[in-house]
């Protein structure tokens, strides 16, 4: 996590760290709910809405392209 610098005031300690648990708190909630590379291609429901490959020679190798 990078420094936190005050530009303006006099913050007391109390307040610097309020915003220093929402900050941590907003870090860990992104961090959580991000999915990983792997999970993504299997939740993508756009891959569900892709016509099926259509029986033909090379299907097996066209299936993986994007557009088929």
């Amino acid at each position: 996590m990078s420094p936190i610098r005050v530009l303006h005031g006099q913050p007391n300690p109390e307040e610097i760290a309020a915003v220093l648990a929402v900050v941590s708190a907003r870090a860990a909630q992104t961090s959580a709910a991000a999915p990983t590379d792997e999970t993504t291609a299997w939740r993508d429901k756009a891959r569900r809405l892709q016509a099926p490959p259509k029986p033909g020679p090379n299907t097996w190798r066209t299936s993986a392209w994007a557009g088929h």
